[in-house]
């Protein structure tokens, strides 16, 4: 390993999402990458699944939790004529709250969740529509999802597949 070492349990994982949590540690103190976490559908289930995880701080810079628009735009440095014009639940809202949140915690990696989990639309945009930005030192992306399910698992399935998207660019 070239980064920080990770103390992480090894087949002593809670359940799907810690084992997920620890892989993409493990992919980023391979790395010597630090991450940092910017999240509006989320609500802070993201960076909770990755400070679970012991040994994280050495890897987590910490996470924003952006529920409301505006503070996307005052937190994060998502340009508030994009939020005028597209709302909240867009590509490049996600990838503008990846950036932001990159830069502002003086992380190797953002990684950012937007999106709709219910009960109502949102932005034009229906239930399930989820939209995960990443941005690395080689990589900048955006993954679009449509999911199913109630609120609860709309939110959950977004941190398993955004702890995997990462994994999969680190």
């Amino acid at each position: 390993m070239t980064g920080p070492d990770v103390d992480l349990p090894g087949g002593r994982d809670g359940g799907e999402g810690d084992a997920a949590a620890s892989a993409l540690l493990h992919a980023l103190a391979h790395r010597g990458w630090t991450i940092a976490v910017a999240e509006s559908l989320t609500g802070g289930l993201l960076v909770a699944a990755l400070v679970s995880v012991p040994g994280a701080s050495s890897l987590v810079r910490g996470g924003v939790t952006a529920y409301a628009t505006d503070l996307k735009h005052h937190l994060l440095g998502v340009d508030d004529s994009l939020l005028d014009a597209r709302g909240a639940v867009d590509p490049e809202v996600a990838l503008q709250m990846a950036g932001g949140v990159r830069d502002r915690l003086g992380a190797d990696v953002g990684v950012s969740t937007t999106g709709v989990a219910g009960p109502d639309p949102q932005d034009g945009q229906p239930v399930g529509t989820v939209f995960i930005g990443i941005r690395t030192p080689e990589t900048s992306v955006v993954v679009p999802l449509e999911l199913h399910g109630t609120r609860a698992e709309i939110r959950a399935e977004t941190v398993r597949r955004a702890l995997d998207e990462v994994r999969a660019r680190t």
